[in-house]
């Protein structure tokens, strides 16, 4: 039995009839990671003694007889963005090269709790600024599908990690699309949860008024599990939303009757991959098979969606990454002669290009005599656009389109055209602008044989509407059942 292969809810199974062991899925874990690793390089580090002896720990209450929760034992792989007590946490970025942070994020607190075991840190584009996870200060991580594919991002790692086996879920961050469209590319669900039900605090932050931690999982009811264990009200965190958490496994129904779905025609424009279109069509006539009552809906500032994340995600970096100076932590450069030298070297060697590039945009919407025409402007079209959603979802239920416009890009395909990059998470960026939730799962594939996504939207702190659409399609269909075929080979 391979067990690296199997999901959260199998292997938590297999624990409590004590056919297995937690060690002995982490080991399987770990050679399967030092198996494909050197292909995909989805992880910037390993924490393989610490994962053991978290094995270990599970594996006595096992034997002892005591109850144990459906995430203990279970080997999972972390973004490296966020903050891991004594464990090092870079943000792939070589100006946080050798930060160790003294605490752990909330999320990292509630699967400690819940006894789940951390593989390592996951790579991604620096500080979550990318589509494709090229930007990463140390490495480019691969689609398992395709090794001379992107894996999405900015939590590629996190996503070709899980699609290839290396981890049985993953945690990722989410703040244009970086969830779903690596889920998409990658042929796994990434679940986006509504803006404040999950805890912010211990995620380093990129533009705090967007980003969300979410779950990458093998199947819908490994997102539940996860999503389970990480809601909830945070103290600590001021964006933290104080509303009831159901129970999300209670939502995983097959069963779609009634459901009112919204097809928005701005989501089919011109440009989109024929074989994501006809995938994603496919997709509606299997819900309205099933029952669900298919509508036509507006969202008609979606056209303005890039341009106005681009405004608002910039200028909260750039404040954001104001404090890496070389003064408190991180990097410091050598040799300065001043202090005003000692920041400009700092930033300079620390930082990368696309990095670069969003501190200066973000800057200059932000700087006098254009914070008006821009940022503000920027502003008030999110409120508008919000103003869309509200009076779409008085219409229908759910809504959906495809996740990205086209299938995984090669490597090195879009780096000289950062527009072009931009212009990957056009589908998933109102999301985040708008604050609902939403999830990706897999619906097909091209002629290549390269995964195409599902995106299914919902109300605010609707999350549990969004599993029981997403898990009635899984579990009629084998998408999610196919395994990339360029892993299938051992040495």
């Amino acid at each position: 039995m391979d067990l690296h292969s199997l999901t959260i809810h199998q292997l938590h199974d297999l624990f409590v009839k004590k056919k297995v062991t937690s060690k002995e899925a982490t080991e399987s874990l770990y050679r399967r990671i030092h198996e494909v690793e050197g292909k995909v390089k989805a992880y910037l580090m390993l924490t393989e003694e610490k994962a053991l002896r978290q094995a270990d720990q599970v594996d006595r209450k096992i034997a002892k007889g005591e109850e144990i929760g459906d995430l203990a034992g279970i080997p999972i792989g972390l973004k490296d963005i966020l903050c891991t007590k004594e464990i090092r946490t870079t943000c792939a970025s070589k100006i946080l090269e050798n930060y160790i942070p003294f605490y752990d994020g909330t999320v990292i607190e509630k699967l400690k709790e819940r006894e789940a075991v951390f593989l390592g840190k996951l790579n991604m584009d620096e500080f979550a600024m990318g589509s494709s996870t090229e930007n990463s200060g140390f490495q480019v991580t691969r689609n398992p599908w395709d090794l001379e594919r992107i894996p999405g991002g900015s939590s590629g790692g996190s996503a070709a990690a899980v699609a290839a086996d290396e981890c049985i879920a993953a945690l990722g961050t989410d703040t244009g699309g970086s969830i779903r469209q690596p889920a998409a590319c990658c042929g796994v669900v990434g679940l986006k949860p509504t803006y404040g039900r999950v805890s912010r605090y211990g995620l380093v932050a990129f533009a705090s008024s967007l980003d969300q931690i979410g779950p990458i999982t093998k199947d819908v009811e490994d997102s539940a599990i996860l999503m389970n264990a990480i809601s909830g009200y945070d103290p600590h965190d001021s964006t933290s939303v104080n509303v009831p958490v159901p129970d999300y496994k209670q939502s995983l129904k097959k069963d779609v009757k009634g459901i009112r779905i919204g097809i928005p025609d701005e989501y089919f424009m011109e440009g989109m991959d024929s074989e994501v279109e006809r995938s994603v069509k496919e997709a509606i006539v299997f819900f309205r098979k099933w029952g669900a009552e298919i509508r036509k809906i507006s969202l008609p500032r979606t056209e303005y969606a890039v341009a106005v994340y681009y405004i608002l995600a910039t200028a909260e970096a750039s404040s954001n990454l104001a404090r890496y100076d070389g003064v408190k932590y991180g990097l410091r450069s050598k040799g300065h002669r001043d202090l005003m030298e000692m920041y400009t070297r700092t930033r300079s060697e620390g930082f990368g290009e696309e990095v670069k590039r969003r501190i200066m945009l973000g800057t200059y919407v932000l700087s006098a005599g254009y914070y008006e025409a821009y940022y503000r402007k920027a502003s008030q079209v999110r409120t508008l656009m919000r103003n869309d959603f509200e009076e779409a979802f008085q219409k229908v239920d759910v809504i959906l389109s495809p996740t990205a416009p086209t299938p995984a890009f090669r490597i090195g395909e879009k780096t000289k055209d950062p527009l072009q990059m931009y212009l990957s998470d056009i589908h998933t960026i109102p999301v985040n602008l708008t604050g609902i939730p939403a999830v990706s799962i897999p619906c097909g594939f091209n002629h290549e044989g390269l995964p195409i996504g599902l995106q299914i939207m919902g109300k605010h702190f609707d999350e549990g509407m969004l599993l029981r659409v997403a898990y009635t399609f899984e579990q009629n269909t084998d998408f999610h059942l196919k395994k990339p075929l360029s892993l299938t080979f051992s040495g």
